[in-house]
């Protein structure tokens, strides 16, 4: 598999078509073992008309932001993925899963954290600023599915459901599914307090002490790990991605930890006509 490109590499890698649309929307390309009737993109914070602290290509609809300028991003950013249409979640860090062809018919989205298709011409998207995005398909090409992991999310099992409601509708175990992390909050900035820790159980292996100098108990936790430890349990091998900190690169990513008021990426897949 080739490596992941690095944010010093999104331009070259997006190209230079002469669409103004997919050209300015400058993507992070998503490298991963899914079938060829399988796409996906995920989205940097460049290539937009947002302005200030959403500068530039904000696809949050819920933070502040000029609705002009997000709505002329969504529509930019959804020109990528045509004709497929994306389905917007209202995520709330929970395990709801939705049928994302059905919940397009939903006014204003529905209330969900992650969502499935078997069916061409609808894009399962979540929006991320430091969650992770981890993007799903079955290797028969038939399901494909995306999920929002914050450690809340994540602890609560948003992405076995996620891959269980994708296997199901591929016709498939979880084992047979190709996974791919998006950017998040890395290892090395994600401090987390005892309820974090006490959220996954017994197992620390991902979580690194950090104690404060006022004596208060602090960690660093490995969001990434602990979804491929979750991803490994289901069987799942075949998982891509993870290397990217949006609080270390400012200049590609949104990051709520970083900036607090800020903007939104998003990745999507879909399942090609």
């Amino acid at each position: 598999m080739p490596a992941d490109p690095s944010p010093a590499g999104l331009k070259s890698a997006a190209g230079s078509g002469s669409d103004a649309t997919s050209a300015s929307a400058l993507p992070l390309p998503v490298l991963w073992d899914a079938p060829g009737n399988v796409g996906a993109l995920m989205s940097t914070r460049q290539g937009g008309c947002s302005q200030g602290a959403f500068d530039s290509l904000n696809l949050g609809a819920h933070v502040g932001d000029d609705p002009d300028a997000v709505a002329a991003n969504r529509h930019r950013w959804g020109g990528l993925m045509l004709p497929a249409r994306p389905l917007w979640l209202r995520q709330v860090h929970g395990t709801v899963v939705v049928e994302a062809s059905t919940a397009l018919r939903e006014r204003g989205g529905p209330q969900a954290d992650g969502c499935w298709t078997s069916q061409p011409g609808v894009a399962c998207v979540v929006q991320v600023a430091d969650c992770l995005p981890v993007l799903m398909a079955a290797a028969n090409g038939r399901a494909v599915g995306a999920a929002h992991a914050g450690w809340r999310g994540l602890a609560a099992g948003v992405l076995e459901r996620t891959a269980e409601a994708v296997a199901r509708a591929a016709g498939c175990e979880p084992s047979a599914l190709a996974c791919w992390l998006g950017p998040c909050i890395g290892p090395r900035q994600f401090e987390v307090g005892a309820d974090v820790l006490q959220a996954f159980g017994a197992d620390r292996r991902f979580f690194t002490p950090r104690p404060r100098p006022d004596g208060q108990s602090r960690w660093l936790a490995d969001l990434p790990g602990l979804a491929r430890q979750r991803l490994l349990a289901l069987g799942l091998h075949q998982v891509a991605g993870g290397h990217w900190c949006t609080v270390e690169t400012p200049s590609d990513f949104f990051s709520f930890r970083r900036d607090g008021v800020t903007g939104r990426m998003a990745a999507a897949v879909w399942l090609r006509g």
